[in-house]
């Protein structure tokens, strides 16, 4: 096999976030669901854009989010997504190259326009989100770049972008040229509302050894296995992946690999501005260690160290040094 010229490839949602602090009434007086993600059409997203105060723009969506953490941490990566030929989608496309990123899906002419997600972070750092999903539905199979996949040595999927047909073909596809090549298939079950659309197409693809790493939180470990006990959740779903790891917020992480079982504990924080892209980035730090080949509980570590810099600033681009810093918490 080649070496890889990438550690890892992600396809997901290209989507640009739109935040913005905001009141606590705001959020009641828009009829929003505080805390939640809601999916709206294109008239919704500008009566919400509109109702918005400052606000600051930059590529979002789960999958980039990751790369961007990976990207800072000293990793290769490589972005599949799809957006619109608007300005929107020139806005992603800088952004992302910019934090280091080979971005080169082409953009998609006339409608609809380029997703956004329009995100309201009360004071408590507790964002509401409300998504219009856009030209990232529309990403097809023949767009894929399998010579970058078959040449990285991870693929990562977003279980977000499985709802709509095209992409999910498309993912399929992509899980396919991974495999013939050799490389490892990454998997994060993105919302427990996903898995009960899809639920049972994911524990097909579990089941038929596509997926070599699962990520999941813990409402999604109970929606995946059907068990709420989160023990008994874990027990049932480790055995059919080589790696599970599964978040809990404050209560830290657990990591299970062919039989082997390591937890840390959150990394603590002095205050939680926004939640936004905190799974994302535990995901991008255990990521990163697992390419460097690091043992289970150090990945586990970078991805609680990773997750706990996103939450204390608005926004899932980490404001320091994330290399530096994990290196420094690490010793």
């Amino acid at each position: 096999m080649s070496e890889p010229r990438y550690d890892v490839i992600a396809i997901g949602n290209a989507i640009v976030d739109v935040m913005s602090h905001c009141t606590d009434e705001l959020i009641e007086e828009l009829g929003l669901t505080r805390g939640g993600m809601m999916l709206v059409d294109e008239a919704q997203a500008q009566e919400l854009y509109d109702a918005m105060g400052p606000a600051q723009e930059i590529s979002g969506g789960s999958a980039a989010n990751t790369l961007a953490g990976l990207s800072a941490l000293g990793a290769q990566c490589a972005f599949i997504g799809q957006v619109a030929d608007d300005q929107l989608g020139s806005v992603f496309a800088h952004d992302i190259h910019a934090v280091g990123i080979d971005f080169d899906t082409p953009k998609r002419s006339g409608e609809p326009s380029t997703a956004r997600c329009l995100i309201f972070v009360t004071p408590d750092g507790q964002r509401t989100m409300n998504t219009f999903l856009g030209a990232s539905q529309y990403l097809p199979a023949e767009a894929l770049n399998e010579e970058a996949i078959g040449g990285a040595s991870i693929l990562y999927l977003e279980g977000y972008l499985w709802d709509p047909e095209e992409p999910r073909a498309a993912m399929r596809k992509a899980i396919e040229t991974a495999r013939a090549a050799g490389r490892k298939v990454a998997f994060t079950l993105s919302d427990a509302f996903v898995i009960d659309r899809h639920g049972d197409d994911f524990r097909q693809l579990i089941a038929d050894g596509m997926i070599d790493i699962l990520f999941a939180n813990k409402v999604e470990l109970a929606a995946i296995t059907g068990k709420e006990d989160f023990d008994e959740g874990l027990a049932a779903l480790a055995p059919q992946v080589p790696v599970l790891v599964v978040t809990r917020s404050e209560e830290g992480a657990v990591a299970i690999a062919n039989g082997e079982r390591a937890e840390v504990a959150a990394e603590p924080i002095e205050k939680v501005v926004d939640t936004t892209g905190a799974g994302d980035l535990f995901a991008a730090g255990f990521l990163f260690g697992h390419v460097r080949g690091r043992d289970l509980n150090t990945c586990l570590r970078m991805g609680a160290i990773a997750a706990a810099e996103i939450i204390s600033h608005m926004g899932a681009r980490s404001e320091v040094d994330l290399a530096q810093l994990v290196k420094a918490k690490l010793g």
